[in-house]
């Protein structure tokens, strides 16, 4: 059935108008469903994600909670390992200057990091854009040549 209830007509019926407008109708619905399909999937996709992302949040919070602990715990370990009787400081001190020294490092790896990555451009879509309008240009060119050709073929015949 056509999508104003009649029976379409056999292909072999149709002239060139009815089969392009087909043509034409099929096009758009084709289009649309496969829009409608990409909204659901997107949809689908984000609805994930989302829950994925409330968990590692709350998964975030009780490590940051762990993480302190453990550096409380580290500082007493020390403080108990030398055996500084009433002196709590040096057990945190140490603790602290271990931190200032990771954070250091990983402030200058994510330097390296971002300079690699900059200018934010996609260098390899751009290259590979290129190559294609190379291969294009290509093959213009071999059939301008083809058709100059057969040109001069026609002409050697008619003359």
């Amino acid at each position: 059935m056509s999508v104003d209830g009649r029976e379409p007509k056999p292909s072999a019926d149709k002239n060139l108008g009815e089969i392009v407008a087909e043509l034409s109708e099929k096009a758009s619905l084709l289009v649309r469903q496969e829009v409608e399909l990409a909204k659901a999937e997107v949809t689908d996709k984000v609805t994930k994600l989302g829950k994925g992302a409330a968990v590692a949040a709350a998964a975030s919070v009780f490590l940051i909670f762990g993480v302190t602990m453990m550096f409380h715990f580290f500082a007493w370990f020390i403080n108990d390992l030398f055996d500084w009787s009433n002196l709590v400081w040096p057990g945190y001190g140490i603790v602290t200057l271990f931190l200032f020294l990771l954070a250091a490092i990983a402030g200058f790896l994510a330097y390296r990091f971002f300079k690699k990555g900059s200018p934010p451009i996609p260098q390899m879509a751009i290259d590979e854009a290129k190559l294609t309008r190379a291969q294009f240009e290509t093959q213009k060119i071999e059939r301008d040549q083809v058709g100059r050709s057969l040109e001069a073929g026609e002409e050697l015949k008619t003359g």
